[in-house]
């Protein structure tokens, strides 16, 4: 008679954080933890410690009252989930280009740098050429100092401390106390607009956005002598903001 193999010795706190993440990765813009709960079929007061745990660790993240996945949960899947976003922006941004007519950006401030996410344009209408890094030139394009407004005095000054204020055309703002002028006299969702102050020749517009808890943005650009058409097209996407945001189904964790 053959042996009998020993029944795998099962680690049950780990099967339940597992039923939650597979949960919480059912649903695409989140959910509460009490439905959680009752589809992983745990008491409340379980999946409250286990979500906790596993928010502290990263591989989740609790947004308005729901739990997302986190960067670790990502990882873990090998990027997929985060393609996946990645490319919901992309045809997001593409569809509001072509509605508008105009190069359309998005771009976030994480981990202390400027990070333009995705860009959407056309051969006939080119998104601005990155000539200059745009991390290290925030204070230069519209980009930048929306993204830049956002932030508390504390990390605001921590990224100028570390990307110093310096023309880069005859245009750019003229050092650090008129950027922090120009920042503080913005009203809280006011689009920032410049000319010619990143790249000769090009105007933009940048309407801050809540996305999450991170600073982000939406931008377009055109060319110098289009630039009557830049005011319409602000307008334009700020009425649609609403619309736009709920097209791209994302979390910020992209």
């Amino acid at each position: 008679m053959a042996p009998q193999r020993a029944a795998p010795t099962l680690i049950g706190s780990v099967q339940r954080a597992l039923r939650l993440l597979e949960a919480v990765g059912s649903h695409e813009d989140g959910a509460p933890a009490k439905q959680l709960a009752r589809e992983a079929g745990l008491p409340l007061p379980t999946a409250y410690h286990l979500l906790r745990t596993l928010t502290h660790e990263g591989y989740l993240r609790r947004e308005k009252g729901v739990f997302v996945l986190g960067d670790a949960a990502v990882r873990l899947a090998g990027g997929g989930v985060l393609q996946n976003r990645r490319t919901k922006i992309e045809d997001s941004l593409a569809r509001w280009r072509d509605v508008i007519g105009v190069p359309v950006y998005f771009a976030l401030y994480r981990e202390g740098e400027i990070e333009l996410v995705a860009v959407a344009d056309t051969p006939a209408a080119p998104a601005v050429d990155e000539w200059a890094d745009f991390r290290e030139t925030g204070h230069a394009h519209a980009i930048g100092q929306c993204l830049l407004g956002q932030l508390d005095e504390k990390s605001r000054q921590d990224h100028l401390d570390r990307h110093p204020v310096e023309a880069i055309t005859p245009f750019t703002v003229r050092n650090r106390r008129a950027l922090l002028q120009r920042l503080g006299d913005m009203g809280r969702m006011e689009p920032f607009i410049e000319r010619q102050e990143y790249a000769l020749g090009t105007v933009c517009a940048a309407i801050p956005i809540t996305v999450g808890s991170a600073a982000a943005t939406m931008a377009i650009s055109m060319p110098l002598h289009q630039a009557d058409r830049l005011l319409p097209a602000v307008d334009q996407l700020r009425n649609e903001i609403g619309t736009l945001l709920s097209s791209l189904a994302f979390s910020i964790s992209i």
